[in-house]
């Protein structure tokens, strides 16, 4: 019924965190592109904080417009069984946002694990 409102919760809060770091971490590599006076290398590209929020972000945005659609699709949002909206919520919608958040979680460390392999493996080889 309402199970999705507790992905979106997550999915506004991942959002904001998201564009606040994106935001700190382009003033911070911006000043070091202008002292040198060339821009950031093609292959410099970094698996930072903000990209991993918004693959997150991503997943949870997806679900919840699919979950729904599906749910109004179905007349299932209905605002007077607030006891059984406010169960499958606590139930369901925190079991849902718990998994994605997890798989998510083991999606960045083993892309972040491949990145390490393949800057020792450059830094070996150069």
């Amino acid at each position: 019924m309402a199970c999705f409102l507790v992905p979106a919760a997550e999915a506004v809060v991942v959002t904001a965190v998201a564009l606040t770091l994106k935001k700190k971490e382009e003033k911070l590599t911006l000043p070091a592109h202008e002292a040198v006076g060339t821009e950031a290398p093609a292959q410099e590209q970094k698996f930072t904080w903000s990209r991993k929020l918004f693959l997150l972000s991503g997943l949870l945005w997806g679900g919840i417009l699919l979950l729904a659609f599906e749910h109004l699709w179905h007349g299932e949002v209905n605002p007077e069984d607030k006891a059984v909206m406010l169960h499958e919520m606590a139930t369901v919608g925190v079991t849902m946002s718990a998994v994605v958040t997890a798989v998510w979680g083991v999606a960045v460390a083993v892309v972040s694990a491949k990145f390490k392999k393949r800057a020792k493996t450059a830094v070996q080889e150069g």
